[in-house]
């Protein structure tokens, strides 16, 4: 699922975590050596304050402005048991005031200064973020380092809040059959009250039964400086941040240290699905919808195949070898030919403990789900039995390196990709040659990759309109 956003829309979820937060050495990804004449993507500045917090820069004079974003290294797939949804609640009782700033007044002095600000909760990290002019840096980082020392979490304002999280689900999930498909089939993938399984946003039950001393306690647990990491982009100097990073958050005190990594105390993660199959009939269906996902290894996972770290890159280029475009090899065997309307493949490759390989396939609505699965086994043993080919793998690792290049030009795209990744406890060099270690991939490891991931037990899932059979 994407990261819940305070204001029920999407956001781009962070992807890349928190520096001095790293792993166990058998944790981390390889070290890797860039080749001469090789630059980092966004030639990022890190240091630290005395009270732990992770401080990172990257100066862009292309408009007058700043991207201000604070992350923790805590999410949704920290929960507590039976409290599903709590951190993203937190992130929404995160407005209602602190020490020296009232309930609501963040948001609107930010909208008085002609900024924009917002939050958003992912499985692995809560983030906070503000777009100002950039003299008004410091006037954002004193409200972000006051609620980071002392939010106020009003007893008077919590049921409020609960309501809106519960209509946030219901539009989001409850309203919708792919909403709520997706629920089920997680849940179904992972087990219900697995970290992988239960929903971002949190179980209705659970939800409702939240308290402030849950939000308390799980802010104690999750909120410290010293698992923060601060990203800052945009027209300011290195010598500029320091000044103002060091007035508004020297000051907060250090409690307690970073998450233990690189589970987190997590439930471990089931080497294959709990269950091979989900069919669901629902009468709001007009297309079919089909998902099939297999366990698969993350930058923050160690262990045997098919949670080997040796393949998540190669598992990058497959997922676009695959189903990355009109190029790939589903389009190719299932779109062009009118099996279906579209199809593509996904990998999560660097959430904490334990990644996941995804196709999902829209099928024509002439198409019966034994004739669709059919077509899609041809595609996956023909890949499986006959690899992949030299000019594939060139043609996929140029459209991801070029996809990333191009993402350069949003403000916020660095302070995303470097503070969902060093918040995590990934290294800088995984976010700043990370194209440069796609175009090491060869085909012999793309295969590797494939042969450990695809070759085991799956689990399929079918979203059915009434009536429709065969699945």
């Amino acid at each position: 699922m994407a990261p819940i956003t305070r204001r029920a829309a999407l956001a781009a979820a962070a992807v890349l975590p928190a520096l001095g937060h790293l792993p166990p050495a058998e944790a981390q990804p390889a070290p890797f050596t860039p080749s001469a004449g090789e630059k980092p993507l966004f030639g990022a500045a890190t240091w630290h304050l005395p009270n732990g917090l992770a401080v990172v820069h990257v100066e862009n004079r292309r408009a007058p402005v700043v991207a201000h974003y604070v992350f923790y290294g805590i999410g949704g797939g920290d929960d507590p048991a039976g409290k599903s949804g709590l951190a993203h609640f937190l992130e929404h009782m995160m407005f209602k005031g602190s020490a020296h700033v009232a309930s609501g007044a963040f948001s609107r002095r930010v909208a008085q200064e002609g900024g924009q600000d917002n939050a958003f909760t992912s499985r692995d990290v809560t983030a906070y973020h503000q777009h100002v002019e950039a003299s008004r840096l410091p006037l954002v980082a004193g409200m972000e380092a006051d609620r980071m020392a002392a939010p106020l979490f009003p007893q008077a304002e919590l049921e409020s809040e609960r309501q809106v999280v519960l209509e946030e689900r219901r539009q989001r999930v409850e309203s919708t059959p792919r909403g709520r498909f997706r629920e089920a089939y997680d849940a179904t993938f992972w087990g219900r009250q697995h970290w992988r399984g239960r929903p971002l946003i949190g179980w209705s039950e659970e939800i409702a039964a939240l308290t402030r001393d849950d939000l308390t306690e799980f802010f104690s647990r999750g909120y410290s400086p010293a698992n923060a990491t601060l990203v800052v982009a945009g027209a300011v100097s290195r010598d500029e941040l320091a000044k103002v990073v060091e007035q508004e958050y020297g000051g907060v005190a250090s409690r307690g240290a970073a998450f233990a990594l690189p589970s987190r105390g997590r439930a471990p993660a089931p080497s294959a699905p709990l269950d091979s199959r989900l069919v669901r009939h629902d009468a709001q269906v007009q297309e079919a919808a089909f998902l099939r996902g297999w366990v698969a290894p993350s930058l923050l996972s160690a262990g045997p195949a098919p949670l080997d770290q040796r393949h998540v890159y190669p598992l990058e280029v497959l997922a676009h070898l695959l189903g990355g475009g009109q190029g790939s090899r589903l389009h190719t065997a299932l779109v062009r030919s009118g099996l279906a309307v579209g199809a593509n493949a996904g990998y999560d490759g660097d959430s904490v403990g334990i990644g996941g390989f995804e196709i999902q396939i829209t099928p024509a609505r002439t198409t019966t789900p034994p004739r669709l699965e059919a077509a899609l086994e041809a595609v996956l043993s023909s890949l499986l039995d006959g690899g992949v080919t030299e000019e594939e793998v060139a043609r996929s690792t140029r459209q991801i390196t070029a996809g990333a290049l191009l993402a350069l030009d949003s403000l916020g795209t660095a302070p995303r990709i470097l503070g969902g990744a060093l918040a995590t406890g990934l290294p800088l060099d995984v976010v700043e040659y990370w194209p440069a270690r796609i175009r090491t991939v060869t085909r012999g490891q793309v295969e590797a990759a494939a042969r450990a991931v695809l070759g085991r037990p799956a689990m399929t899932g079918w979203l059915l309109p009434e009536g429709v059979g065969g699945a």
